[in-house]
């Protein structure tokens, strides 16, 4: 009994300071930011109000404008703002990592190009903000240069609504295809060559080894690889702000600097509540379909 209590004490005294610190920094805040969003700035419980308020509102969803998506530019609301950013992003990223990885598998020196694609993660996002905001710049951007090059007139793409938002989307691409490039390059290792070697034999081309080979095997992979870009586009927030903060007129406003704004610009902490605890359901939705299959086969073993 004495060695158990020692040992139950001693974990108790270890574990302490991380639960004291889980519990002010992470479990505190949840409870308040949901209590926040029950409630008005007087106090006063108001259900589920905020929610509805929040939803509705123009800044997250504007549903006249939605209405004529492909004759009026931006800005559609910031939810419809962080699908377009799923839409055109994660495609990309996926298929530029999934495509980096295969060539560059068997490639003398890839280490070094893997590095420097990598450099997009390494940034911190603050820092890439900045760099997007110079690249697209009018004068002197890189990007308004090389169209000078072949003969484009060169515009500030950051400063017209109807190309900020997409132009803001592409110059992310760089930021995570390293990530998905990294993963999918150790999936790749994981893979045996006796199958690549067996399908040659049999006849089949490089496009059969990747469509009947690759891409099913490298399916866990990808699960892991869309979740977490989801996840990272959802939470969307310094990259836009040291880039754009949300403009021009709103045109690149995402779910997390709507927060942002609402809290500590315009001081309503009710609905930038309500939008947290919504876009919170929303990131758990997504990371528990993500890992059902992952639960189903631990069930599965038991």
């Amino acid at each position: 009994m004495g060695i158990k209590w020692l040992v139950i004490k001693n974990l108790i005294f270890f574990l302490l300071p991380a639960l004291i610190l889980i519990t002010v920094f992470l479990i505190y805040p949840v409870i308040h930011v949901i209590y926040l969003s029950f409630i008005d700035r007087k106090g006063n419980f108001v259900g589920f109000e905020n929610y509805i308020r929040t939803i509705f509102r123009s800044d997250v969803l504007d549903l006249i404008r939605l209405g004529r998506f492909f004759t009026k530019p931006p800005p559609y609301g910031a939810f419809i703002h962080n699908l377009l950013w799923i839409l055109i992003h994660l495609p990309l990223t996926v298929f530029l990592g999934l495509l980096l990885a295969v060539i560059l598998r068997n490639v003398r020196g890839a280490s070094i190009v893997k590095a420097t694609i990598f450099l997009g993660m390494i940034v911190p996002m603050v820092v890439s903000g900045i760099v997007i905001h110079f690249t697209f710049e009018e004068e002197t951007g890189v990007v308004n240069v090389l169209l000078r090059l072949i003969g484009i007139t060169p515009k500030s793409w950051l400063a017209y609504p109807e190309t900020a938002l997409y132009t803001l989307i592409l110059g992310s691409v760089w930021l995570w295809t390293g990530f998905s490039m990294i993963v999918y390059s150790a999936g790749l290792e994981s893979i045996p060559r006796e199958l690549y070697e067996a399908a040659e034999i049999d006849g089949a081309t490089v496009l059969h080894k990747f469509l009947f080979i690759t891409i099913p095997l490298l399916k866990p992979v990808t699960i892991t690889v869309v979740t977490m870009t989801v996840l990272w586009e959802l939470k969307m927030f310094d990259y836009v702000f040291t880039s754009t903060r949300g403009g021009p007129g709103g045109a690149t406003n995402v779910m997390a600097l709507q927060i942002y704004h609402d809290y500590f610009v315009f001081g309503e902490p009710d609905l930038a509540s309500a939008l947290a605890s919504i876009l919170t359901l929303i990131t758990l939705g997504i990371a528990l379909v993500a890992l059902r299959p992952v639960l189903r086969v631990r069930t599965a073993r038991r």
